[in-house]
């Protein structure tokens, strides 16, 4: 059976970012020590590192004493910040992504439930922020939530 997920690399992603938060801003990480602490293979680390990078989520420095930070604090980097990065714009369906285009839409009898997913996804991804998690995992929110019912 298959499942809904998170896919792999925006897993990594926020492992690697929620890693970098947790240790001194002045201090550069090696991508060996990042891979080893969070159990991420190297090769696929070094693509996703490259990604953040670009987005301007983290520096690299060359040289001897060289790694990677986080060029802003972490309660200033935001899920949605480090998914998007990664993935590109979050659409839980491809009509709610608002670069693509679903012939349905005007007809389809779910637009309101994956829009209503959106908006929570969404909203949840941008007030969780790296700093959010550095410390102690976050309460599930599965008991809470008027999704949970729904199962």
């Amino acid at each position: 059976m298959g499942v809904m997920q998170i896919p792999r690399r925006v897993d990594y992603g926020l492992r690697a970012a929620i890693y970098l938060s947790t240790q001194d801003p002045d201090r550069n990480c090696s991508l060996a020590e990042i891979a080893r602490h969070q159990g991420i293979p190297r090769k696929f680390l070094e693509k996703i590192i490259q990604n953040l990078i670009h987005s301007g989520l983290v520096k690299s420095k060359r040289g001897p004493d060289g790694g990677y930070t986080l060029t802003r604090a972490p309660d200033e980097i935001s899920f949605q910040d480090v998914i998007e990065a990664i993935e590109g714009p979050i659409a839980i369906n491809v009509c709610m992504d608002q670069h693509l285009s679903c012939g349905h839409f005007s007809q389809c009898t779910m637009s309101g439930v994956w829009s209503e997913i959106q908006y929570k996804i969404v909203e949840v991804f941008t007030r969780t922020t790296l700093a959010d998690l550095r410390r102690f995992p976050r309460p599930a929110l599965a008991a809470s939530s008027s999704l949970s019912s729904a199962a």
